[in-house]
């Protein structure tokens, strides 16, 4: 029987340390005769439990195998802590480990992570790697115990140089994070490589990130996408979408939208967030499956319901344009809330158009001088354009030409024409900058090269009246039409 302990400290996902058990494991029992193995199991419980009753601390241990997965007896945690205390307290270091589970998880007994700690402890000083790891988590957690990253890396080291799969990957992870001892890219690729080397299917996606970003091993996507296989036939939710965008870019693989949706369709439908918003895009633009908006969508909200900010974007985005859903600014300017506040820029730049225009909320310049704000301050040209337009205006902020002429020239700078004609006119009227015709052409030239007609008007005239310095009106164009591209991660 395995079980799973998250690792609170760690937040990335699949990320977490684990404390697992295996199987209760067998008792080491003498080799059957062919009398053992034509007695009725009902036969060998019998003596199995006169031999417990009087001491033997194999059959005890056994025993309470036996009542853990109700073989042949009727299923009993009690009775399975019963035999296996009896069987711990003569030093059967089995019998520590799993007595040490059962008060860990509360199973047949009062739950204690101290009594936990003390007879993992016990199993751990006899060498019994799976209790040895078991004893780093709490250590790590300080479950039990005063939390000691030290005591915790000592144990992960001793289970994992025994060949235990658990606690290679939880010290690989150590090294990963370099949380708790000093990060080590190569040291934590070594020992995902030992842990995925025996099947363990978060050691394989890890080590095939690893190779992915070249992260302690040589960049190679093609060792990349031959991990990212092995977790995902495993059924490993984050292997199978990595390896979905593996073919999705042809990264290690041969192209293929159909692989890429295939697999991205696996751990969409175990829950994973970010393949649900991938298989959404691949539906949206009718990438290895046929296209259709109203499965792009539902695929959106899965992952939107989760909190994934993009797919909260994207469905923002089909409420807006009427695609697969219908149409309704409410329910637009709803989802481009939900990412906006988690700052996907984007959002907040379209929430920012919608208080602006009125669309699903209350008109107001003042919100959308908000959001406009954030998503500048994240470098959005767009936004910073629309920003210096309110200022300029004086929409929903203090009018100042000077605030106006900051914000146009970061767009300006990022290459943004209208902002580049806008900083011209400024410089020209001499408006929150000194006046200078000089560069005024620097920035109508900039602008008139990119195709924009006023500045190549402005350009005009001003060289054909180089001394004038009030040649053209600076003309504030409306703000940009909402962005109706769809965001892929």
């Amino acid at each position: 029987m395995k079980r799973t302990r998250l690792f609170a400290w760690f937040s990335l996902c699949l990320g977490c340390l684990v404390c697992a058990t295996t199987a209760f494991a067998t008792p080491s029992l003498n080799a059957p005769t062919q009398q053992d193995v034509e007695r009725p199991f009902s036969e060998t419980i019998k003596i199995l439990r006169e031999m417990a009753e009087r001491g033997d601390a194999v059959a005890q241990f056994a025993l309470g195998v036996y009542y853990e997965h109700g073989v042949k007896v009727k299923q009993s945690y009690t009775e399975a802590v019963k035999w296996y205390h009896k069987a711990a307290e003569q030093g059967l270091a089995d019998a520590q480990y799993n007595l040490g589970v059962c008060y860990d998880y509360g199973q047949g007994i009062e739950q204690s992570y101290r009594e936990a700690f003390k007879w993992y402890r016990k199993a751990a000083e006899q060498g019994h790697p799976e209790a040895q790891n078991c004893l780093a988590v709490c250590y790590a957690n300080g479950q039990g115990v005063e939390q000691s990253h030290t005591e915790a890396i000592k144990w992960f080291h001793k289970a994992a140089e025994q060949g235990d799969t658990q606690a290679q990957f939880n010290l690989a992870l150590c090294y990963y994070n370099g949380e708790v001892i000093e990060r080590s890219y190569t040291e934590a690729a070594k020992w995902f490589q030992k842990a995925a080397e025996q099947g363990n299917a978060q050691a394989q996606t890890y080590l095939g990130g690893c190779y992915y970003k070249g992260e302690g091993v040589e960049q190679s996507y093609t060792e990349a996408a031959k991990w990212y296989l092995k977790a995902a036939v495993q059924g490993d939710a984050k292997a199978q979408h990595n390896l979905g965008v593996c073919y999705n870019e042809g990264q290690g693989v041969a192209q293929s939208y159909i692989e890429a949706a295939m697999w991205y369709r696996r751990a969409a439908e175990q829950g994973f967030a970010n393949a649900q918003y991938n298989l959404g895009l691949c539906y949206a633009n009718g990438e290895g499956v046929e296209q259709s908006y109203a499965e792009a969508v539902t695929w959106y909200y899965k992952a939107a319901v989760q909190g994934f900010a993009s797919a909260q974007y994207n469905l923002g985005q089909c409420y807006r344009n009427g695609q697969g859903v219908v149409q309704s600014y409410t329910e637009a300017a709803k989802w481009y809330r939900e990412a906006a506040e988690q700052g996907n820029v984007s959002a907040q730049f379209n929430l920012g158009m919608c208080y602006y225009n009125g669309l699903g909320v209350e008109q107001s310049y003042t919100e959308a001088t908000k959001w406009f704000r954030k998503a500048a301050e994240q470098e959005d040209a767009d936004a910073q354009y629309n920003l210096g337009l309110c200022y300029y205006s004086g929409l929903g902020v203090k009018q100042s030409y000077t605030e106006a002429v900051k914000w146009f020239r970061r767009a300006a700078d990022q290459g943004d024409a209208k902002a580049q004609y806008n900083l011209g006119a400024c410089y020209v009227l001499g408006q929150g900058v000194a006046q200078s015709n000089e560069m005024a052409i620097s920035w109508f030239r900039q602008a008139a090269k990119q195709g924009n007609i006023d500045a190549a008007k402005a350009l005009e005239q001003l060289e054909q009246f180089p001394s004038a310095t009030n040649s053209r009106d600076l003309r504030a164009p409306s703000t940009r039409r909402v962005r109706g591209r769809f965001l892929r991660r």
